[in-house]
């Protein structure tokens, strides 16, 4: 659980005070991170990571200075789908965060491994060291919003993000499947443990749009989400297509080419929530 303490980030004056989490470790001395929004799904298959990089994208073409902490230590995908091989930057003995074309700073496992398909067989009390090192040990120059893609579920990637990283708040990703209701409210119970707010949730694949017709295909079926959101009190910020263009962009590692402007009513809800 988060304690009472308050902290502020390495961002220099004027940043106001939030709660420090129970575990709290500060980040590399040089590391400057205004604010960080944790990326959620209650299961997986739902396109997390690909939210999380348009997020990341769409909040860098407003100017802001984006980062992702690819929390997905087992499974990140997130450097391939903006192109980037090899290890992190470094300066000396330092590692800095690596870059994307578009000035995205971006930290993954798949950054420090000899290979991008090498598995990464580690247990949790490593994938835990490991993610706390990417906070502490790693540089993030003048970072406005630091995303954390973590995995799915409610084990102990999110349970170390939660109580090691002052997180600002939480977007939970979905689709619309039958079980939506139910890994949805998991996430956002461990939330509320954690007193950590959710800013709002975003469903994924929710149709698929003929590009002849302009006619709307509930692929998945027909999506709940509008319900399970007003029933938890919370905003429901985007209902995102299946995009085949989208797709084929992130698996050519092209990521930064794609259009973001179904992201500006994600990008208003975490202003409110962080710049007001």
């Amino acid at each position: 659980m988060r304690n009472e303490e308050e902290t502020t980030q390495q961002t220099g004056d004027g940043e106001k005070a939030r709660k420090k989490p129970v575990f709290y470790q500060p980040p590399h001395e040089k590391s400057r991170i205004r604010h960080i929004i944790a990326v959620m799904s209650g299961k997986g298959g739902v396109g997390k990571s690909m939210v999380t990089s348009l997020t990341a994208l769409a909040m860098q073409r407003t100017g802001r200075d984006s980062a992702i902490l690819d929390a997905d230590i087992t499974g990140p995908s997130i450097p391939h789908a903006f192109g980037l091989q090899g290890g992190l930057t470094r300066r000396g003995d330092t590692p800095y965060a690596r870059r994307t074309e578009s000035g995205i700073q971006i930290v993954s496992t798949n950054l420090i491994l000899p290979h991008d398909t090498d598995p990464v067989l580690w247990k949790g009390a490593l994938i835990g060291s490991a993610i706390q090192q990417f906070w502490t040990d790693v540089v993030y120059e003048d970072v406005e919003y630091l995303f954390v893609d973590m995995p799915p579920g409610t084990g102990d990637v999110p349970l170390t993000v939660f109580q090691t990283l002052p997180v600002d708040g939480v977007l939970i990703i979905t689709s619309p499947q039958e079980l939506v209701s139910m890994v949805v409210e998991k996430a956002i119970n461990m939330t509320k443990m954690m007193q950590i707010p959710v800013f709002g949730i975003i469903e994924n694949m929710s149709y698929f749009e003929a590009p002849d017709t302009g006619k709307q295909y509930a692929v998945f079926g027909e999506s709940s989400i509008a319900t399970v959101a007003a029933q938890n009190g919370l905003p429901l910020l985007a209902r995102l297509p299946i995009d085949p263009q989208l797709t084929h962009l992130i698996d050519a590692g092209r990521v930064e080419e794609a259009d973001t402007e179904a992201f500006r009513p994600i990008l208003s809800a975490i202003f409110e929530r962080t710049e007001a």
